[in-house]
């Protein structure tokens, strides 16, 4: 088929020489490398990010199905317990504990638990995170700036600005780095923005009313030509 391909052959046209379905064709086409064939396709379930959690429980000694519902729901789970129960059946039937090989989590999950409050992230996430930052020296660095940034932001400690900055610049983590630099640029806005309680977001706020008001009183076109004037 790559063969085919390479030769300009339009891919239907390959699929009717090759006996082969049109999809098949396009998916071993589009593959870069031959872990992308051996993935399987299968529909993301309501319990995926929680499958972890069960297996600790499990492996614990808590096998009730009804009993882990009730403590994933209050992790946020919105599943039913007849699909915890089905997951479990394998494991209570195989006689051996949990052990089950997690799906990565994507990228954007990772930054979403780092970014978060820590109240506002679910136990079984905390643990797939703690897990994640273990392997990887330079992200559990990271994870470690983002938070005492955090801290900073929410506790208006401007006055520890300085010091994160020193800190961030001797990691290496280049893209952080880029960031550093944007804050010393803006240092003395930034700093009062992190120290004092005052905040131009009233300001802001009632320039986009006007804005607002502006456009519908007089149209786009006519709003434009307001401001040139």
């Amino acid at each position: 088929m790559r063969e085919l391909l390479a030769t300009g052959m339009q891919r239907k046209v390959i699929a009717a020489r090759l006996g082969l379905h049109p999809d098949t064709v396009a998916r071993y086409a589009d593959a870069t490398s031959i872990d992308e064939l051996l993935v399987s396709k299968s529909r993301a379930s309501k319990l995926d990010l929680f499958k972890d959690y069960l297996d600790a429980r499990w492996n614990a000694g808590c096998t009730d199905a009804v009993r882990l519902t009730e403590e994933l729901r209050e992790q946020a789970y919105q599943g039913t317990s007849r699909t915890v129960r089905g997951y479990l059946e394998p494991i209570r039937g195989s006689g051996s504990p949990a052990c089950r090989t997690a799906a990565p989590p994507k990228p954007r999950q990772v930054t979403n638990w780092m970014t978060r409050h820590p109240d506002q992230v679910s136990e079984s996430k905390k643990l797939r995170l703690k897990a994640i930052l273990a392997r990887c020296p330079e992200l559990h660095t990271l994870a470690e700036l983002v938070t005492d940034f955090a801290k900073i932001l929410c506790t208006r400690g401007g006055d520890r600005l300085s010091a994160w900055l020193d800190a961030a610049d001797a990691e290496d983590l280049p893209d952080l780095h880029v960031f550093v630099t944007g804050l010393r640029r803006d240092w003395a806005a930034i700093t009062n923005g992190l120290t004092l309680p005052w905040s131009s977001g009233a300001v802001e706020g009632t320039v986009c009313k006007l804005k607002a008001i502006k456009r519908s009183m007089f149209g786009r076109s006519n709003f434009n030509l307001l401001r040139i004037l």
